[in-house]
């Protein structure tokens, strides 16, 4: 079983680079349209699609690839494009030194609620005057990208940015009130740091809004209000995705990936396996 191949940002000449554009069927082209393993990356992605037919699997959800549609991929997601044909339309690709480089708050990432870090991550479809307009700066940044201009990545930083809140503003779902807003980001921030630092010993999310020092329900509510999931289907999510990772790419036991995972019983992960996923784990892994 082979583990998941990383791709890193880096030019011809493997030097660390921040920011890319390709049109996607160039992308095409230059593969033949051949199939890419299942594979992450360590930087952000977004594809906006103009054309296409197929299907896009992210964290082991399968979507529709077709027209008019934008996918935003965060660092460390796996996933796999399928294309029945030709695509056409732009991939965006940028690091979070990226980000530090336009004064791009980390928080700006977090707050637009586009990339998440793992789990369900569905396309935001598009109607024709939306696909117009992100194509419009897909262009501008592509000859930009392209051009000897001075201020050259802070131009591509400001319509990276423009990109980004005219689609946040198609699928916005945030509390109307900045005050709360603003307070929830913080939480919602600090609840993501502690899930990564601990999903695999606390299983509960008193334990972690003990650590916050927030009440459990009022910690699902945030999240919930910010994310359109609670903090238990948050936690839930990323306890699963690590567990399908391990099941798929690597040789460790069932009973491994559940103690890896802290689940003191075998039995204890496979029935909360089943109950996230309505599969076991054996059964997953032989389908994967």
């Amino acid at each position: 079983m082979t583990s998941i191949k990383t791709y890193k940002l880096t030019d011809e000449i493997d030097n660390h680079i921040m920011f890319d554009i390709k049109k996607m069927e160039d992308i095409y082209d230059k593969t033949a349209g051949k199939v890419d393993l299942p594979h992450r990356h360590d930087f952000y992605i977004i594809i906006l699609v103009s054309k296409a037919k197929g299907i896009h699997i992210i964290d082991f959800n399968e979507f529709t690839l077709k027209d008019q549609q934008a996918f935003f991929i965060s660092p460390g997601q796996v996933h796999q494009i399928k294309e029945e044909q030709k695509s056409y339309g732009w991939v965006i690709t940028f690091s979070r030194q990226f980000l530090v480089k336009n004064n791009i708050d980390y928080r700006f990432i977090e707050d637009i609620n586009l990339f998440q870090d793992y789990g369900y991550t569905p396309p935001l479809p598009l109607n024709e005057e939306q696909l117009a307009q992100l194509s419009f700066y897909s262009s501008e940044i592509f000859e930009t990208h392209h051009s000897n201009s001075k201020f050259r990545l802070e131009a591509i930083g400001a319509f990276v940015k423009l990109f980004l809140i005219y689609s946040n503003n198609v699928c916005d779902i945030h509390p109307k009130d900045p005050q709360q807003l603003q307070a929830g980001s913080m939480i919602l921030k600090e609840y993501k740091n502690l899930v990564e630092q601990r999903f695999f010993e606390w299983h509960k999310v008193h334990q972690y809004a003990n650590a916050l020092h927030v009440t459990p329900d009022h910690l699902n509510r945030t999240i919930k209000s910010l994310i359109g999931k609670t903090a238990k289907e948050y936690l839930q999510s990323r306890i699963i995705i690590a567990a399908k990772r391990l099941l798929s790419f690597s040789d460790k036991t069932t009973k491994e990936i559940g103690y890896n995972l802290g689940f003191s019983e075998p039995a204890n992960f496979s029935n909360f396996f089943k109950k996230c996923t309505n599969i076991t784990p054996s059964n997953f892994r032989q389908n994967n």
